[in-house]
């Protein structure tokens, strides 16, 4: 038996439901496999008292300290940080809160590796506490955690450090394998770990059907992520003023909504763009199958869940050559890649909704992109681990 414990402050719960939702099912999809027992560690940060005890960090302080969730065993254990220090104590926090939590849990069940899915803050600490209980760590990289974590000034070293201390590293691109390998590891020791979807939920529907039911007569164009300036969403719109007659509905929360409906009032496409908020993951494949398009116009990306969900309904996507872009529009069917302009992007929508690929067809560039097949391969991944570290203790 492999006992696994995965360690991701990127996970969802009873506040942020879609928190992370790509590594739940990572991790119930490992956990489903003979042979292989999971136990999950999903650290909250929480700022210094009393910001702690406003809004959402509040309700985030009540969640519970240990609970099933879907079916796994996980743990929450809360570290403080400390705002405008840059992330610079962040590990060091963390492994405070973590030790006597993972004490606990190893002398129920000792572990054999720690599965860090996220690179910061939970890489390094990862490292640290792999050495305090002898077992091998891997670190996956996925996007913001290196873009971001890697190259800012408080905390650039500390993740470099801990890819060139971790046992296996993995990244959900080939582009962002060459990221990681850029903070001073070689190329060879990244492994490329394709996310996964539920092909059985996002698979194409009846589009004309799913567009009624949404009111929408005419294209319609999806932009699917939070809403913050690196996610491009104000390129989709201007784009999308540039083509008469198409809808464009933009999902997601977060600061940029008012600037976001503003320009659109100031390009006059007010009544074209709707603005609807967060939507639960269980909504996403009705509205991912309605669209003729899924645009997203990022700055940066490790590889977009929403990038393969869209294709896995058959929906093509247009997007920057920012990430993985390339591991997923492998053909005309599944969309194109366009520079992060307006009239890029519209040229690029545009030869999409004239060419209306064959749904099916346009699946096809991510039939492999499962969660049986991620969970074998971080299954196969970790187990070479431990069998390294055993052959390699002295006897």
């Amino acid at each position: 038996m492999l006992h696994v414990l995965t360690l991701s402050s990127l996970f969802p719960d009873a506040t942020r439901p879609n928190f992370g939702v790509f590594v739940e099912r990572q991790t119930a999809a490992l956990s489903a496999r003979p042979g292989v027992a999971v136990r999950v560690v999903a650290p909250i940060g929480l700022p210094i008292w009393p910001l702690a005890r406003a809004g959402r960090f509040r309700v985030q302080a009540a969640l519970p300290l240990r609970e099933t969730w879907h079916g796994l065993d996980v743990s929450r254990p809360r570290f403080v940080t400390l705002p405008g220090t840059g992330g610079r104590f962040h590990v060091a926090a963390l492994v405070r809160a973590l030790a006597p939590v993972l004490d606990a849990l190893w002398a129920e069940q000792r572990f054999d590796v720690i599965d860090a899915s996220f690179f910061f803050p939970d890489g390094p600490a990862a490292v640290a506490l792999g050495r305090r209980y002898g077992v091998p760590v891997s670190i996956k990289a996925r996007g913001a955690d290196i873009h971001h974590w890697g190259y800012a000034p408080a905390t650039r070293a500390q993740v470099a450090r801990a890819a060139r201390a971790a046992d296996g590293l993995l990244a959900v691109s080939d582009a962002m394998a060459d990221d990681v390998a850029a903070l001073g590891v070689a190329r060879q020791h990244v492994r490329v770990h394709h996310t996964g979807v539920d092909q059985a939920r996002f698979q194409p529907t009846d589009r004309a059907e799913a567009k009624r039911a949404l009111g929408v007569a005419g294209p319609l164009v999806l932009s699917l992520g939070a809403l913050i300036p690196r996610k491009g969403h104000g390129v989709v719109i201007d784009a999308v003023a540039r083509l008469p007659g198409v809808t464009l509905m933009i999902v997601g929360e977060g600061a940029e909504r008012d600037a976001l409906a503003t320009r659109s009032r100031r390009l006059g496409i007010a009544d074209r763009v709707r603005l609807v908020g967060g939507m639960p993951h269980h909504d996403l494949p009705a509205l991912l199958g309605a669209a003729d398009v899924m645009a997203l116009a990022s700055v940066s990306e490790g590889l977009a869940n929403a990038w393969v969900e869209a294709l896995a309904c058959g929906t093509p996507i247009v997007i920057t050559p920012a990430g993985g872009a390339r591991d997923v529009v492998t053909s005309r069917a599944a969309g194109r890649i366009a520079s992060a302009d307006a009239g890029a992007f519209a040229a690029a929508i545009g030869e999409v909704l004239a060419q209306a690929p064959d749904p099916w067809t346009v699946r096809a560039a991510v039939r492999d992109f499962t969660w049986p097949a991620n969970a074998a391969a971080l299954h196969s991944h970790l187990a070479e681990l431990v069998g390294r570290r055993n052959d390699s203790a002295p006897r």
